[in-house]
């Protein structure tokens, strides 16, 4: 069983997908080949990005437009210590609920 976390305050909301897609900016250096890894539009990344960007005080990622070499997107130290805060969030929540979570997973029916 596998416990997600979700934070939200007001209509900032913070999850294992927009983290997702920031840890794979992160390895990508670009937003195009993260929405591809995580099989999803361009567009939709792009806009979870600026979302991510609006959302808190200071901007998660950077990026410069294409030309002859192309454009890039990279994480700030922000943007990473944002993945690293929400990673711990879930680590410890994971381990203090992984005895009810264990007892849960054993009251799933089988087929």
């Amino acid at each position: 069983m596998k416990l997600f976390i979700r934070c939200v305050e007001g209509e900032v909301r913070l999850g294992p997908g927009k983290i997702r897609l920031l840890e794979m900016i992160g390895a990508h250096r670009s937003i195009s080949e993260a929405a591809r890894a995580m099989d999803m539009s361009y567009r939709r990344a792009w806009l979870l990005v600026a979302d991510l960007n609006q959302s808190f005080s200071q901007p998660v990622t950077t990026t410069r437009t294409g030309g002859k070499g192309g454009g890039f997107a990279e994480l700030t130290p922000f943007g990473f210590s944002l993945i690293a805060r929400y990673r711990s969030i879930e680590r410890e929540a994971e381990a203090a609920v992984a005895e009810q979570l264990e007892a849960l997973s054993a009251e799933i029916a089988r087929s």
